[in-house]
C-alpha cells in the first residue's frame, strides 16, 4: 500500500483522468490534497468524484480557479496547449505564483512554449514527464522526470511525492521531455532486444521460462525482461503502455533527433518494426508486442 509523506494539504487541479491521470488524481486526494478535476469527457471526471472524492470542473478555466497546484496528463501537444491557453484554458483560471505541472509525454519545445506563456501571466509551468506505465500510476510509485526554474520545483516536489518514487529536476524547460525521449530510447532498444532473444531461444527449442529466470539474475537484466519477459513467451500483450503511444514518443524523439543532429538508427528502426505491429492490428497492444512480428 502506498504510503504518503506528510505535506500540508493544498487545492490542486488535475487535468486529463485517462488511465496515469485518474490514478494520479486519486493519489493527491489519498494523501489528504483538495483536487478539482476536469475530463474531456464530463463523465468520468464525475465518475472519478464518486470513487476518490473532491469535485469536477466543466472547463479547464474552472478547475484551475483557486488552484495553488494544477496538474495535467492528455494526450499530445495539441491536447496540451488546448487546456492551457485560451479564454477556457487553465492559465486563465490561474492566480499569479500558481504552478502548472505537465506529465504529458510532449515536445519539448511545447514545454518551452508554455513556459514562457505562463511566466507572462506571472505564473509557472514544469514539465514533468512520467515513467513507470499504468502500474507506477495506480501504486503511487512513477518517476518524474522535471524541467524548469528551481524555486517551483521545489515547491511543487512534496505534492508530487504523492504519486512518485522519485521526482528530480533535471534543467531548464524542456530537459524534462528530453530526459523521457532518452528513456524511451533506451525501452525501444531494449524491447527490441528481449524479442528477439525469445524468439531465437524458442526456435533453438529452449524452455525459455527456464531461461529467462537464469539469466535474469546476471548481466542480462533488465525491468523488461523481470516484468515482460515471461508474458511475452506466454504471448500476452495487455499490460498497459500501447504501441500507438509508443510510435507517439518515438516520433517525438526522431524529432528532436532531426534538429540536434543527434543519430539514432536503432530507434528509427525500432519505430518502423513498431508500425509492423499497428500492421497487425496490435495499434493497442502493449510495447511488448514487439515479438509478434518475429512468429
Amino acid at each position: 500500500m502506498k504510503t504518503y509523506e506528510p505535506t500540508a494539504p493544498r487545492r490542486v487541479a488535475f487535468l486529463g483522468l485517462g488511465v496515469m491521470g485518474g490514478p494520479m488524481a486519486a493519489h493527491l486526494a489519498a494523501a489528504g490534497h483538495a483536487v478539482t478535476v476536469y475530463n474531456r469527457t464530463s463523465a468520468k471526471a464525475q465518475a472519478w468524484v464518486a470513487e476518490s472524492g473532491g469535485a469536477s470542473a466543466g472547463t479547464p478555466r474552472a478547475a484551475a480557479e483557486g488552484a495553488e497546484f494544477v496538474f495535467a496528463c492528455v494526450g499530445n501537444d495539441d491536447d496540451l496547449r488546448a487546456v492551457t491557453l485560451g479564454d477556457e484554458g487553465a492559465f486563465a483560471g490561474m492566480a499569479p505564483g500558481a504552478i502548472f505541472v505537465d506529465h504529458t509525454t510532449a515536445s519539448a519545445d511545447v514545454a518551452r512554449e508554455l513556459h514562457a506563456a505562463g511566466l507572462q501571466r506571472g505564473i509557472h509551468f514544469i514539465d514533468a514527464p512520467v515513467s513507470g506505465g499504468q502500474a507506477g500510476a495506480v501504486n503511487g510509485l512513477l518517476t518524474v522526470m522535471c524541467g524548469g526554474d528551481a524555486a517551483p520545483f521545489e515547491a511543487m516536489k512534496p505534492v508530487a511525492m504523492a504519486f512518485s518514487r522519485a521526482v528530480t529536476l533535471l534543467g531548464p524547460s524542456g530537459a524534462g521531455q528530453l530526459a523521457k525521449m532518452v528513456n524511451q530510447i533506451c525501452i525501444a532498444g531494449l524491447v527490441q532486444g528481449l524479442s528477439e532473444a525469445i524468439a531465437f531461444g524458442q526456435k533453438a527449442g529452449l524452455d525459455m521460462t527456464a531461461v529467462l529466470d537464469v539469466i535474469g539474475k546476471g548481466a542480462a537484466q533488465s525491468w523488461q525482461m523481470d516484468n515482460r519477459g515471461k508474458t511475452m513467451v506466454d504471448n500476452r500483450f495487455d499490460f498497459g503502455f500501447a504501441v500507438d503511444w509508443m510510435r507517439k514518443d518515438l516520433g517525438l524523439v526522431l524529432d528532436e533527433a532531426r534538429r540536434n543532429g543527434a543519430k539514432l538508427p536503432v530507434t528509427a528502426l525500432v519505430d518502423q518494426f513498431y508500425a509492423d505491429v499497428q500492421g497487425l492490428g496490435g495499434g493497442r497492444w502493449d510495447t511488448s508486442s514487439l515479438i509478434k512480428r518475429l512468429r
